[in-house]
């Protein structure tokens, strides 16, 4: 569906304000597609960006700057996010051996299994992105590289 038939406006000021309002629209669209995605696993969009970034970290931990540095919403607290998912058992939390001021964080064999299971819901583009074909994908991806700088 247009931009216009979403938000039920008819005019823009000019085709840069129709743009950016409708990659502010999507990225919320997209947000709330993927919520809904998650939702019967149990695990937040914060929450599932750091057992990701950990799996990527693994067998190695990671320490909260890290986490914070690779997260994709910055705004997002990580030590409270790792405390809930230290809670449901997902990761682990210890003391660095070698830097007691850093605590390691791992993610656990449940945390491993349940992103496994999620792949199945979140491989192929189920969040709208299939409506693409691989080359207009990539395009977008640059587009939104470029509006970044």
């Amino acid at each position: 569906m247009r931009i216009e038939e979403e938000i039920k406006q008819s005019s823009f000021k000019d085709a840069f304000q129709k743009a950016f309002i409708n990659v502010v629209f999507t990225s919320n669209w997209l947000q709330q597609k993927q919520s809904a995605l998650f939702k019967p696993f149990g695990v937040t969009l914060p929450q599932y960006n750091l057992l990701r970034i950990l799996r990527g970290q693994y067998p190695k931990p990671a320490t909260v700057n890290l986490l914070i540095e690779r997260m994709l919403d910055k705004t997002s607290n990580a030590s409270r996010i790792v405390d809930k998912l230290e809670a449901k058992e997902l990761v682990t939390r210890k003391q660095c051996p070698t830097d007691r001021r850093t605590v390691d964080i791992l993610i656990t064999d449940k945390g491993l299994n349940l992103l496994q299971e999620m792949d199945s819901v979140t491989s192929g583009g189920q969040f709208g992105i299939q409506h693409l074909s691989e080359e207009e994908a990539e395009q977008l991806s640059n587009l939104l590289d470029k509006i970044r700088g």
